[in-house]
């Protein structure tokens, strides 16, 4: 008896403890999604790798951060995809045959959204880019 009764303390306890841990990080994470202004500079960035590389490395980052796409357009490099109730589109192009350059904005051109959306697919792509296709 007292065994069960200890393993119902624990477990009651270890729920406590999960979930305001849950609670705080879940805070955390909706403050990150703040409207902010955006400079048209931190929309693209260059990489030093091919653009079909990075374009699959786009794709992959946008259904890790479980944005919605919309469009995929593989002849022109571009992916349109949902985020934060806003649609924005990501272009791929080639600069030279080893690197290449990402631009993600928005598709109503208002530069007013969370700095994360943008950070958070550059974040995956510069963790990925050295592994094999």
């Amino acid at each position: 008896m007292k065994r069960i009764f200890l393993s119902l303390i624990i477990l009651l306890f270890t729920n406590t403890v999960f979930a305001e841990s849950f609670a705080v990080n879940n805070m955390t994470a909706q403050n990150t999604l703040v409207n902010q202004n955006i400079s048209y500079s931190d929309c693209t960035k260059m990489y030093n790798i091919n653009n079909e590389k990075l374009f699959y490395l786009t794709i992959g980052a946008i259904n890790a951060n479980k944005y919605t796409i919309d469009e995929i357009q593989t002849a022109n490099g571009y992916v349109i995809f949902n985020a934060n109730k806003n649609k924005y589109i990501a272009t791929i192009a080639e600069i030279d045959k080893n690197n290449s350059i990402i631009k993600i904005t928005p598709c109503n051109n208002i530069y007013y959204f969370p700095l994360s959306i943008i950070s958070n697919i550059y974040k995956y792509i510069d963790i990925n880019k050295d592994m094999e296709l």
